[in-house]
């Protein structure tokens, strides 16, 4: 079996943030949130890590985090381009918005062939989550019954912020710890009596208990992910250039639920305890800052990540 690779989507806009959070340094000697993760990765075994960028952003990324990451890992680079799509279909005039996790994942197609894990740039997962799918991808491979996929699951008490509105995966797992299905809430919001959703613009809200299992995108996947959410994006884009040409997103999420439907894939959850920690907003930067501190302090992580 291949070693896992780890695919770091971050090629997002960052608007509800105000600028490029991906780069927003957060460490002691300058690191960036993924630093960490990528850390974190590492030490569970991963020995590649490939970011999925902006075409115009890879030599920015290679000066602040790609070269130093490179004297300890191999580095990739993918673009998510606008452009990249199946034959047939264009960008339509006047959209700028990426087309969402999937087709971010899609972006590393030419280059991963075996099994990976997936993250958000923007995102503090912890090491447990890490070193659960390392383990999980090198002993469970696809069988002739499904493919073998793993998500790591988090409590939504452990993932929200104080600063504002945050989307999460909702899921529900079976009695056999297998992923049954992911629903996005695009607005969950922290209250002083616990998380809440709305689905309509906040006219209504719906309560949801601190312990909900949520998906905060550490997936791991064999390469036929790949290859069916690349079959399926036509279906997607014919849908959406009709209804919501200018925003609509392609989520990773969303295959993954149809292969569960079909019982073409098999979703084990892995749960973490970690709390997450993320850079949805500015005002969450100082407390991300304080918390990788502490950790450092603790001794979770060296003063200076990546040494030689």
């Amino acid at each position: 079996m291949q070693k896992p690779v780890l695919v770091v989507m971050a090629a997002g806009m960052g608007s509800r943030f105000g600028g490029l959070k991906q780069l927003s340094p957060v460490g002691g000697h300058g690191e960036l949130l993924m630093d960490y993760s990528i850390y974190d990765a590492r030490r569970a075994g991963f020995e590649t890590v490939v970011f999925v960028v902006k075409p115009e952003l890879e030599a920015e990324f290679h000066r602040r985090i790609g070269d130093r990451l490179s004297r300890a890992m191999e580095v990739r680079y993918v673009h998510q381009r606008l452009d990249d799509l199946p034959a047939g279909f264009t960008v339509p005039e006047g959209r700028i918005k990426p087309w969402g996790t999937a087709q971010a994942a899609l972006a590393a197609r030419h280059v991963v062939t075996g099994p990976f894990a997936v993250i958000n740039s923007d995102d503090y997962y912890g090491p447990h989550g890490f070193q659960s799918l390392y383990d999980y991808l090198t002993t469970h491979p696809d069988t002739p019954e499904a493919y073998s996929f793993a998500m790591v699951g988090y409590l939504l008490e452990n993932t929200v912020t104080e600063h504002g509105s945050v989307a999460r995966g909702v899921c529900v797992e079976d009695r056999d710890h297998n992923l049954v299905s992911v629903t996005e809430r695009t607005r969950i919001e922290s209250t002083p009596e616990g998380p809440r959703f709305t689905e309509d613009g906040g006219e209504s809200w719906t309560s949801l208990p601190g312990d909900t299992l949520v998906s905060m995108n550490l997936w791991g996947f064999t390469r036929a992910y790949l290859e069916e959410a690349w079959a399926r994006f036509p279906a997607f884009l014919e849908q959406t250039l009709a209804s919501n040409p200018m925003k609509g997103e392609y989520y990773l999420p969303a295959v993954v639920s149809q292969l569960i439907a079909e019982e073409k894939a098999r979703v084990r959850v892995l749960p973490s305890r970690d709390k997450w920690y993320g850079m949805t907003y500015q005002d969450d930067l100082p407390s991300v800052v304080e918390a990788l501190a502490r950790m450092t302090r603790e001794g979770l992580y060296p003063e200076e990540l990546w040494q030689d």
